[in-house]
């Protein structure tokens, strides 16, 4: 009876750590460089893939005008707030953690880079890597899960 016990208990406190093993969610975001938070970024299901939208800016400066004048494509002079910066990544892991298949926008130069997501430390934080060509080439930042 005991084991039986145990095992339901492990079985319990295993499911929440593991919902949270995916990007999706609402992340905070920090510089790489400075390991400052700069925004909230919320990461969701769409029809088929996942897209990632700024809820919230946190750095210091930051106006709820401010807009990417720097963006090329439909997402030029939009609020930064409730941009888009994540598309088109798959909704599911290709089999060793990684979500992988889209793309992301650093609104600050207008440049979109390949991306991956991993969610790390039993989903509460989320390595993002954007890239070029391969992703040896590229920054990874980690994200701290918000909620």
């Amino acid at each position: 009876m005991n084991k039986i016990l145990v095992a339901a208990i492990t079985l319990t406190l295993a499911m929440p750590m593991h919902a949270q093993m995916t990007p999706v969610g609402n992340w905070k975001t920090v510089d790489d460089r400075s390991q400052k938070p700069r925004s909230v970024v919320k990461i969701s299901e769409t029809a088929e893939t996942l897209t990632g939208v700024i809820l919230e800016r946190l750095d210091d400066g930051a106006k709820p005008s401010d807009v990417c004048d720097k963006c090329s494509d439909d997402r030029k002079n939009r609020l930064l707030k409730v941009l888009q910066i994540i598309r088109g990544v798959g909704l599911t892991s290709n089999g060793d953690g990684r979500w992988e298949g889209g793309r992301i926008l650093d609104p600050e130069s207008g440049k979109e880079y390949r991306v991956q997501l991993t969610p790390i430390e039993g989903g509460g934080k989320l390595e993002v890597r954007g890239f070029v060509g391969t992703p040896w080439i590229g920054r990874t930042q980690v994200w701290i899960r918000a909620e």
